[in-house]
């Protein structure tokens, strides 16, 4: 019976990374700022200068301000998962292209996700969310 709760919890986390990724992607708001509890910690400052943020509403802000009138595809690939009960530590592997507009550069990056999870009210949700890169590929602006 372990072993079956623990493959129900791994595919429920997949669920909501992927549910994560759809709905940046799709810019639905309300559906992204439900995957985070109140406290959520953002930490994208790796090469970006972008201090470490504290909080679900100031981190949706931060990710708004960053991705508004871009398209974007996020993917997340080979979770590496360590499950203790209502809590979970995943690593993603992790791919992004941005697309801002033809006046500015546009980006694919790769890299890893780390996360920590907890369980609220039986649902999973993202509690910190720290982003390493590993390379990424810049395009000039394509001035159309």
């Amino acid at each position: 019976m372990k072993d079956l709760e623990a493959m129900k919890d791994w595919l429920a986390l997949c669920e909501a990374k992927a549910r994560y990724c759809r709905t940046l992607d799709t810019k639905d708001w309300a559906g992204f700022a439900d995957l985070f509890v109140d406290d959520y910690v953002l930490d994208v400052s790796e090469g970006t200068g972008v201090p470490i943020i504290h909080g679900r509403d100031a981190a949706l802000k931060q990710i708004q301000s960053s991705i508004l009138t871009a398209k974007t595809a996020h993917q997340v690939h080979s979770p590496e998962m360590r499950i203790n009960g209502d809590e979970a530590h995943v690593i993603w592997a992790m791919q992004d292209r941005v697309l801002w507009g033809p006046d500015r550069p546009s980006l694919t990056g790769y890299g890893h996700y780390h996360e920590r999870w907890v369980r609220r009210n039986g649902q999973w949700k993202l509690a910190a969310l720290r982003l390493t890169r590993l390379h990424m590929d810049m395009y000039p602006p394509t001035g159309k």
